[in-house]
């Protein structure tokens, strides 16, 4: 088979960590075409997608660039969309999603796979702030207003947050682990640059179980104090666990997130969140993603592919 007879995907925000996941996964089956958008086509992680056959276009994730969106869809029978965070109090969130979705749609795309989560403002009452979450949750429901097929993933708290955004702190011999959740909570995590293709892969291969749903990818539910014990069995550090599950404590680790309180609200929110109402609603899968991908990492295994020892790590596309 050709490569023009293959099916084209578009993939937005192609080199980010989910973008990254799934523009691998795609053209690694070597089922699908990729037409992958970024705002930086000469990156160096443009250009490793390119090495492995994707079609490189411009398209910067920005509501203001919606009118390019149209022609990057061209063409395409399934697209892949997420919108990256953007710290409050912008709403351009959940404005580009849209726009994706409608471009997507006018384009001629015949299904849409949209990364989203939650609606933490509709679950809690409105008691909990956590926009970053709702927004991509009123994204999803835009799209199910528009003419076209559609799936839901949903990722669950990162692993790499914590070698991104909230990296330990050395103290001597010890590392301190600080975490946005008490120490024996335990939660869904997963590795989005792994498991996040596999998700998507089987999606498009197999479209018709999964038309309409919304499905949560998952590495496994772990607690920080286990987390913190993985570290120090993998890497052989001490380690300890720190709470930022407060105000005081997640200021006293990440001083730099009190340059925008908004934002603090939110990780608080968000975190407080998942504690209370449980970060996926209760008729959700919770086996899906794992089944159809039993290689998904857990936590340890990370560790172990990874080499991680505790430094600060950027996952700059």
């Amino acid at each position: 088979m050709s490569d023009t007879s293959k099916p084209l995907i578009v993939v937005a925000g192609a080199t980010s960590k989910q973008g990254r996941s799934v523009t691998t996964s795609l053209l690694g089956s070597g089922k699908f075409r990729v037409r992958a958008l970024t705002r930086d086509t000469a990156s160096a992680q443009a250009r490793h997608l390119a090495a492995l056959g994707a079609e490189i276009s411009t398209g910067a994730l920005t509501p203001d660039h919606w009118r390019g969106f149209e022609d990057a869809f061209r063409s395409a029978q399934g697209a892949f969309l997420m919108t990256p965070p953007v710290a409050p109090p912008s709403t351009e969130e959940f404005i580009l999603g849209c726009r994706l979705a409608e471009a997507a749609v006018e384009a001629g795309v015949e299904h849409l796979v949209f990364s989203t989560l939650e609606n933490v403002e509709q679950r809690t009452g409105g008691t909990k702030y956590a926009p970053h979450f709702t927004d991509k949750a009123r994204v999803a429901d835009h799209i199910r207003t528009l003419p076209v097929a559609h799936t839901f993933v949903m990722l669950s708290f990162f692993y790499t947050n914590a070698l991104e955004y909230y990296p330990p702190r050395i103290e001597g011999d010890t590392t301190l682990m600080p975490f946005y959740l008490p120490e024996d909570f335990r939660a869904p995590f997963v590795d989005p640059t792994t498991a996040t293709g596999p998700a998507v892969l089987e999606v498009f291969s197999n479209p018709d179980p999964y038309l309409g749903a919304s499905l949560p990818i998952i590495g496994e539910f772990i607690s920080p104090g286990e987390m913190v014990d993985a570290f120090s069995r993998v890497t052989g550090l001490k380690a300890e666990y720190r709470s930022a599950y407060s105000r005081d404590g997640l200021l006293t680790y990440f001083p730099e997130l009190g340059e925008n309180s908004l934002l603090v609200d939110e990780v608080l929110g968000m975190a407080e969140y998942a504690v209370q109402f449980g970060y996926f609603g209760n008729d959700r899968d919770m086996r899906w993603s794992r089944t159809i991908d039993p290689e998904t990492l857990s936590w340890e295994r990370f560790l172990s592919v990874t080499k991680w020892r505790g430094g600060r790590v950027s996952f700059a596309g």
